[in-house]
């Protein structure tokens, strides 16, 4: 069985960083793609940062500059190294990953889903 355990998060205040980490088990390949959603109760669930296996990645418009992902496609871990941070990334960060389809910032492609880590940023 497939598991994404993701660690780093925390409260901050604004201006600060904080990195997340993803490690995958259970799986003996490697992600097509790996990523990080977030979620704001009340909200819907949106994209924040996808690497694909080739390297490549994209970013949500509002993190661009701020937030970088990278990652180990052998070791199957993904990171996200969130800089100046603002109240508004304020949200539970969940780690994504796909072994079938990568969707970019749409959610069906991704079958394997982290339990989500909190991330607090204080004005």
């Amino acid at each position: 069985q497939v598991q994404l355990v993701e660690s780093g998060g925390g409260s901050v205040q604004a201006g600060g960083s904080l990195r997340l980490s993803c490690a995958a088990s259970g799986y003996n390949s490697q992600f097509l793609c790996m990523g990080w959603f977030r979620q704001v109760p009340g909200k819907e669930r949106e994209g924040v940062a996808v690497r694909w296996r080739r390297g490549e990645t994209d970013y949500l418009r509002s993190v661009r500059g701020r937030f970088t992902i990278s990652g180990d496609n052998a070791k199957n871990t993904v990171y996200l190294q969130m800089n100046n941070l603002e109240p508004d990334d304020t949200a539970i960060y969940y780690c994504v990953a796909s072994s079938t389809f990568c969707s970019g910032f749409a959610e069906y492609g991704y079958n394997h889903w982290g339990q989500g880590t909190q991330v607090t940023v204080s004005s």
